[in-house]
């Protein structure tokens, strides 16, 4: 009888952080999943979450549009467990990112806003990141992108919350958080 042994698919998780994970958070959430497929988990918490609740709805359609559902989805409260455990952490605004790292100190090089990664990334030479699967190509970017720190000029980091504040509001931080999802995505992707 032969026996064969399957090597487990290396994986990388990823965890986004906004305040009520209801709104910004969720959407990173189902973006980068839609766009990143099995070898990376992505999963979302909220530094003050309105626990067990839905996206809420003004972001449902926006997401939709692009691709990713909102289905199931149950916001949940951020721990330290969760931000330790995480390979990435990508927060919503640069008050977050400092929640977070107060939360879980050796998360540092690992945190960061999503547009601040975007953007360092996409500094980032193409030919240092090595070939491979989405979740290998991410485990080469993330040290990559947060030596380009200080050496990439810098711009407004947050992503405004839109909760109940309007359908106008929801498009503008949606607008932000697509690009940015996006530039993540392809240098993922190779």
């Amino acid at each position: 009888m032969r026996v064969t042994t399957e090597l487990p698919t290396a994986t990388f998780s990823i965890l986004t952080v906004c305040t009520g994970n209801i709104c910004r958070s969720p959407a990173v959430e189902r973006l980068l999943a839609a766009g990143l497929g099995p070898t990376v988990t992505v999963a979302s918490a909220g530094t003050r979450a309105v626990v067990g609740h839905p996206v809420s709805a003004p972001m449902v359609p926006l997401m939709t549009r692009a691709g990713a559902g909102a289905d199931g989805f149950a916001a949940r409260q951020l721990t330290e467990q969760l931000a330790r455990d995480a390979e990435l952490v990508l927060a919503l605004t640069r008050d977050h990112r400092s929640t977070i790292v107060q939360l879980a100190p050796a998360s540092v090089r690992r945190t960061f806003t999503l547009l601040e990664l975007a953007r360092l990334a996409a500094a980032v030479d193409p030919g240092a990141i090595p070939a491979g699967t989405p979740a290998e190509r991410l485990a080469a970017i993330v040290p990559l992108a947060a030596a380009q720190r200080g050496r990439v000029p810098g711009g407004d980091d947050d992503v405004v919350d839109p909760y109940g504040r309007g359908d106008a509001l929801y498009a503008e931080a949606f607008g932000l958080i697509e690009p940015a999802v996006a530039t993540i995505v392809r240098l993922a992707q190779g």
